[in-house]
């Protein structure tokens, strides 16, 4: 046997039991696909909400139970972002952890989320969680005091639907008549709407000018409307009290979570 046909039969036998397949002789890539970091899957969001399982929430998508952004999903498989809206059998759910921070304000930063405004209420608690919050009612950049962030929907509508009371330690341009005193207790009439306050007193051992205010509303540009009104100048907000919660413990600048017996005390109002 020559050396050639010795490699020929080498060649054969090398090639035995085996199927040649053409198409797998070509290099053929896998398509990468590129995962956007942001978004989620939509059966994984509800879970992680934790009002059910991935398997269940499938169902509810399937039967058309669930929205994002104001549409009837029932695709298996969509993909949605944290920002995206999502109802959930009538009511929004959020797959992020609770989170619940009391900051005790001080002045020089504005109640906003932007990022465009300067100095924010947001770079204070920007450590305080990873939970995407944000501040339930407004105080002024040059007010002080007591401001709750969350990012539950269902604690922050009891003060945006039922209101929660809130005190303020107040400082006018002038004394504050006792007249204008009982007349800010019965309530007052401000553009066509009545304007109600829980309780309004002096301030004990402190000039006439400084009262304490007790409302409900959790806007903060209320308080000035109130008293511009009766043509007095506000100097100084302060607020002292949220419901229950007292800035014992809490000074200015810094910020701490809330008591489970806080929450659920709030959450009974």
């Amino acid at each position: 046997m020559s050396k050639q046909e010795g490699k020929s039969r080498k060649r054969k036998d090398s090639f035995k039991g085996k199927r040649f397949d053409a198409k797998k002789s070509k290099r053929n890539p896998k398509v990468q696909t590129t995962k956007d970091p942001n978004e989620i899957r939509l059966n994984k969001y509800i879970a992680n909400s934790g009002v059910c399982s991935r398997r269940e929430a499938d169902m509810y998508i399937k039967v058309g139970s669930v929205t994002v952004n104001g549409k009837v999903v029932n695709e298996m498989g969509y993909k949605v972002k944290l920002s995206d809206e999502v109802i959930f059998d009538g009511r929004r759910i959020n797959p992020e952890a609770k989170a619940y921070v009391l900051l005790n304000k001080p002045k020089g930063f504005s109640t906003t989320t932007s990022n465009t405004k300067g100095n924010t209420v947001m770079d204070l608690v920007s450590n305080s969680t990873a939970s995407r919050i944000q501040p339930i009612g407004r105080l002024g950049r040059n007010a002080t005091g007591l401001l709750l962030f969350t990012n539950d929907d269902a604690f922050m509508q009891k003060f945006t639907r039922k209101g929660v009371s809130r005190l303020f330690h107040i400082e006018l341009d002038k004394n504050f008549k006792g007249e204008d005193l009982k007349r800010l207790e019965q309530g007052l009439k401000i553009d066509g709407r009545t304007v109600e306050v829980e309780e309004i007193s002096y301030v004990r051992n402190a000039p006439k000018k400084e009262v304490g205010l007790k409302i409900k509303h959790t806007g903060n540009s209320i308080i000035r409307t109130i008293f511009e009104h009766l043509r007095y100048q506000v100097v100084k907000v302060d607020c002292v009290t949220i419901g229950p919660i007292t800035k014992k413990d809490l000074p200015r600048g810094r910020w701490r979570h809330l008591t489970d017996q806080e929450k659920n005390t709030i959450s009974m109002l």
